[in-house]
Order: structure tokens, then sequence, then C-alpha cells
């Protein structure tokens, strides 16, 4: 970024309504336009995919009853991480996000790793995503050629996105109220089979399920342990709402509570949902590759269970798709105005979207659609795979920067967050070492491990793009100051 940048990026600050000399920045030129329901359900939405409907039965067969506490710890520590987050969109709400971050408190090429990385995850997602939704259209319809489905899909939501802002929230919206109230009504339905007794399921529904059959813990607690990293999995992408802060309309109290409602949607979507399950359902009887909610749905004799489990896991793949469209603009544009991007990418057009990167990106997911459909072999797999490891990255620089911040607010060099995140730093520190257990748990799974193999090449690529980038632009990896004395100055020179 160069200097006339940063003072332009602090200018905005200053002339924020509202603002105190905190360092916030205005909306950067995009439309503030997605409304408290819509960021609510964003943040929902984020929290629940089709981990947890399609990926669940195979932790269950693992780990048995366990599972449950398995997302406890690990919704806990997904708390910490959002209120982490939360305390830096309150010192500085802006669409880069943790991006931007890393490239205040970790440094200019903490930024572009971190840019480029969780841009490389939305477009693998997305692709990874929309294959999946045009496998579930041939639910109902195998006479759709999937490439058909895969292809209409990403048009639609690439024009949906370039439409408005407040559309691609509606859509977000709606696509999470769907898996809501499949939840809801799974667990609904499951309370009535255990207190009234209805259906073939009630002869054998009972809470007692969850420590029947070998106890708690069936298959021991490594068992469990090494479930943790299916379990994190399902809650990749919780992090979104911090992309929406520079959209968002009020985001000082409409991000806050987005956040701290992620307890409480831990606790009904995930904990209260597999308690019912596993009631209703003895563990026993789940096999990897099977939905949890079908197999429900089938032993409380509902037919139609899996096509409603089909069009849920659809809806969440399309919502995942929508939301790589959204976060791969925001992020190549963030990445383009800090000179660490092609300049092409910097540009919003009247209604203040990113139309070229938007572009560039649904662009890459077709052909990778595409490259998926002619050679469906290892080699995509292991690119797959990287959205894992990725998506941990993101969250553990939301925990090194919000530490950095907040010694630095604490020595009265930045200003304090009005969303300080309780028990900081020992909840941040949790975190990471919870963060870290995982990663040494998928190097152990065969399985999993090869979601590390794709780190150190993309690290590479990073370390040369890096060294090539800072050669021919050397003020774009130069260490800005932030800082509240950085703010003062720009504002004595704006008045001069």
């Amino acid at each position: 970024m160069t200097s006339e940048q940063v003072a332009a990026r602090t200018a905005d600050a200053v002339a924020e309504p509202g603002h105190k000399g905190s360092g916030k920045t205005a909306s950067e030129g995009y439309e503030r336009g997605l409304g408290n329901r819509q960021i609510q359900m964003i943040a929902i939405g984020g929290a629940i995919g089709t981990g947890l409907f399609l990926g669940a039965g195979k932790a269950i067969s693992k780990a048995g009853p366990s599972l449950i506490l398995a997302y406890a710890i690990a919704g806990l520590v997904i708390f910490f991480i959002m209120r982490a987050l939360g305390e830096l969109l309150m010192y500085r709400p802006v669409s880069g996000s943790f991006s931007d971050y890393a490239r205040e408190f970790l440094g200019p090429f903490w930024g572009y790793v971190t840019g480029w990385t969780y841009w490389l995850f939305w477009v693998v997602t997305g692709i990874v995503e929309v294959t999946a939704a045009a496998s579930y259209v041939q639910y109902w319809n195998h006479s759709i050629p999937q490439w058909v489905s895969a292809l209409g899909f990403t048009i639609l939501l690439y024009f949906a996105n370039l439409i408005s802002v407040k559309l691609f929230g509606e859509l977000e919206f709606w696509f999470s109220m769907v898996k809501v109230t499949a939840i809801i009504g799974m667990i609904l339905i499951g309370v009535g089979v255990l207190t009234i007794g209805f259906s073939d399921a009630g002869d054998t529904a009972t809470v007692s399920n969850l420590w029947n059959d070998g106890g708690f813990f069936p298959h021991g607690i490594g068992n469990t342990l090494m479930t943790l990293q299916i379990v994190m999995f399902a809650f990749l992408a919780v992090e979104l709402v911090g992309v929406t802060a520079g959209e968002a309309k009020d985001p000082e109290k409409t991000l806050p509570k987005a956040i701290n409602t992620v307890p409480w949607r831990i606790a009904v979507f995930y904990i209260g949902a597999l308690i019912i399950i596993l009631a209703v359902v003895p563990w026993g009887e789940f096999m990897p590759g099977v939905s949890p909610f079908v197999a429900a749905f089938q032993k409380i004799g509902l037919p139609a269970g899996a096509g409603i489990v089909n069009f849920v896991v659809l809806t969440a793949a399309l919502s995942s798709c929508n939301s790589g469209m959204y976060s791969t603009g925001r992020m190549l544009r963030d990445l383009s105005l800090n000179g660490q991007g092609p300049k092409f990418f910097g540009e919003l057009t009247k209604r203040g979207l990113p139309l070229r990167g938007t572009t560039f990106s649904a662009a890459l997911m077709l052909v990778g659609v595409w490259i998926n459909y002619q050679w469906p072999g290892k080699a995509f797999d292991y690119v797959v795979s990287f959205a894992t490891i990725s998506g941990m990255w993101a969250w553990i620089v939301i925990l090194v920067a919000q530490l950095r911040y907040r010694r630095k607010a604490d020595r009265g060099e930045l200003p304090p967050s009005a969303f300080r995140a309780p028990g900081a730093p020992w909840t941040s520190l949790f975190a990471l070492a919870f963060i870290f257990m995982v990663i040494v748990m998928m190097g152990i799974d065969a399985d999993a491990r090869v979601s590390l193999y794709c780190a150190p090449v993309w690290a590479a690529i990073m370390w040369v793009s890096y060294l090539v980038l800072k050669r021919r632009n050397p003020q774009a990896f130069e260490r800005k100051d932030y800082s509240q004395a950085a703010v003062e100055a720009v504002k004595v020179d704006q008045a001069a």
C-alpha cells in the first residue's frame, strides 16, 4: 500500500460519522447493505454446513455418543475465536478482516499470505460445493448431466452477487433458514418420539442410548480425540461474518450480537441435534457416508426423510458457493488496495461491488468443476484437502492478531475495543493450543494427513511470489503505522 493509500484509508476513518479517533475505517467504497437480520443468518449459516448433515455419520461411528462432548469443546474454542475476531472488528471493522489485521499486527508478509490463502480456500471450497450441489440434483433427476447443474448454479450465484450485496444477504438468509428449519424440525420430531413414543422408533428410543452400548466413550478417549478434525471441519466458514464488516449496517451493534449468539447456536444446532438423534437411533446403527439425519428419519418411519436431507444439503452447498463468490471478490480487492495483488481487482462498480475479483474467482470455480469432471483422481483430492488447513490458518491468524492488539491496547498505543474478548489472553492461548493439537491429530490420521501435504507446497508458492513482488514493489511490504498517533497526524495534515 502506498503512503497515499494509507492516508486515504485513515482519512476515511476520520471522516466516518461517529468516529472518535479509534482507527476504525469507513466502508471503503462498499455499500452497507447487510442488515441485522441478514448478518445473524450469515453467522448461523456459517456454523451449519454439510459437515453436520453428512460428515457427522463418520464421526459417530468412530466416537459414539462422546462426539457430543467433542462438539461441545470445539464449540467453546470456536466461541473464543469469534470473540477474538469481534474484539478486532470493533477496533477497526474492515472488509479485509483478518487479512488486514494480519498485515497490521503480524506484518505485511503475513497479511499477504493470509489474504491469498483465504481467497484460495473459498475458490477450492466453491469448486467442491458446486460439484456436490450438482450431484445432489441427480437424486431427483439422473437425466440432468452433472456439469449442466454445476454450470447453472455457478452462473446463478455469480449474477446474484453482481446485483447487490443485499441480494447476497437475502440468499444467505433463506439458505440458512432452510438449514435451521430442518434441524429444529428434527429436534422436535425426536423429542416427540422420546416423550410420546409415536412411530416404530418409540419402542427403542431412550436417552439411555447415550451410554448403554459400550458407555459414553465406546471406542476410548483416543478415538474421540481423532474425530476433532472432523468436528473442526464442520465449523469452517464461521469466521465469514468478519468479512461482512465493511458492508454491515451499524457494525458496532450487529456484529457483536451475531458473535454472541455462537454458544446457543452450537448448543442447539449441534449438541442438541446430536443428543436427540443418538437418543432416537443407537449409535451403533450409524455408518460412515450415511447422513445421521437420514438414518434418524428412516428409523422414525418418515420415507421422505432422505429427500428432505438431500434438499437441505443442496442448500448448504449452494450457501457455501454463495459465500465463496462474496468473500473472494472482497479478498482480492483488499490485496489489490494494499499493493499485494493486481491493481485490476481494486475497482468497484457503481453499486459498490468488486466485479473483477468476483468474476475471476467464479471463472476459476468453473475451471475447477470441469477439471473435477474430466479427471476425478487423487490429484484433485489433494487440492480439495487444502481447504481444511487453510481454514484453520485463518483462525490462527485471528487469535495471534488479537493477542498482539490487546498488548498494544493495554499499553495505550491503540484505542481499546468496545467488545473485549472475555478471559483473553488465556482463552486465545487455549484456542491456539487446541488448534495445534487438532493439526497434530491430522498428521496421525492417515485419512486426514493429506491435508498437511498441501501446506508446504502453498507456503513455497507464497514465499517465492512474495520475494518477486517485494522486489517489484517494496512499498507494498513496508510496515505501516496504524497507531493512534498516526491517525492524529493525518487529522492535523488535513486540517492544515
